[in-house]
């Protein structure tokens, strides 16, 4: 789903190759087999789990510096993680975006530009530097500053919501709800910048530079499709944003709860984003979207 995200976000609206998320996921597998569906899934296994690190370790720890537990601390805390990551979520992004755009339509590409993600950022900082591998990196934060402070207060105020309680026989029905949620709200907030973050990305791909900046791509866009530019793949992202958050979500939670089962605390302490309101005790520290 990701990869069709992609392709129907950068696809040239004159000569449109897919018609929706279905056809999209239909016609990779009959033109390019279903390895086609994998392509740049290199780049993605070697950052998510430090940016999963990185986005649970800061949130964690700001919240505790933040003192007080309010639902602006939380959203201030997400925001202050989603910034952070952003230094291994771009490059990680653009190797991705450039090797799904690789042999589009093609069950054999007859020239790869890239063998793999890693020699796809090599390429591109041999040829543009630091510059070239962070190409994005303003709509990148743009999207991850917001959508980390959204996705981090939908969880507290839900899980709080629910009553999320250790003794609960439905607490994992319901921290999976709670995450779940919090991916589609998150995505929500700021789905238009990551639009226009795949087409900054992946503009370059052939040697032909179509954008001059972000508020040139922004009018370009808009006068070319409008305002339904900034849906383009929304279905297949939030498909696979409910599962993906409520698995994360639930699994940090419950694997912090563990870590202190012996200690007398409610869920919320447990959560990574929550501080208790009584002055602060050492706690284990926690380690995306």
């Amino acid at each position: 789903q990701c990869h069709c995200v992609v392709r129907l976000q950068v696809q040239n609206v004159d000569k449109p190759l897919y018609r929706g998320t279905y056809h999209c996921f239909q016609s990779i597998i009959r033109q390019e087999s279903m390895f086609g569906l994998y392509k740049g899934i290199g780049s993605p296994m070697m950052g998510l789990t430090f940016i999963n690190a990185i986005v649970f370790g800061v949130q964690g720890n700001a919240m505790r510096k933040l003192g007080r537990d309010t639902p602006l601390n939380q959203f201030l805390a997400g925001a202050s993680a989603g910034a952070i990551q952003c230094v291994i979520c771009c490059p990680m992004e653009l190797a991705k975006t450039r090797m799904q755009m690789q042999g589009t339509g093609e069950k054999k590409s007859k020239k790869k530009m890239y063998k793999n993600s890693l020699d796809c950022l090599v390429r591109i900082y041999r040829k543009e530097g630091i510059r070239g591998i962070n190409r994005g990196m303003v709509t990148t934060l743009l999207r991850e500053t917001p959508g980390f402070g959204v996705y981090f207060l939908t969880y507290d105020v839900l899980t709080r919501y629910l009553g999320c309680e250790p003794e609960d026989p439905y607490m994992i029905p319901k921290l999976l709800f709670a995450g779940g949620m919090s991916g589609i709200a998150s995505w929500l907030s700021t789905y238009p910048v990551d639009v226009i973050k795949s087409r900054m990305q992946a503009d370059g791909v052939g040697g032909v530079n179509q954008y001059n900046g972000i508020m040139d791509c922004v009018r370009q866009s808009l006068k070319k499709e409008g305002w339904r530019v900034f849906t383009r793949g929304l279905t297949s992202t939030l498909l696979r944003a409910f599962p993906v958050n409520a698995t994360t979500f639930a699994t940090v939670t419950l694997f912090l709860l563990y870590m202190r089962e012996g200690e007398e605390c409610s869920i919320q302490d447990s959560e990574p984003q929550a501080v208790p309101l009584q002055p602060l005790q050492p706690q284990a520290q926690p380690t995306s979207m």
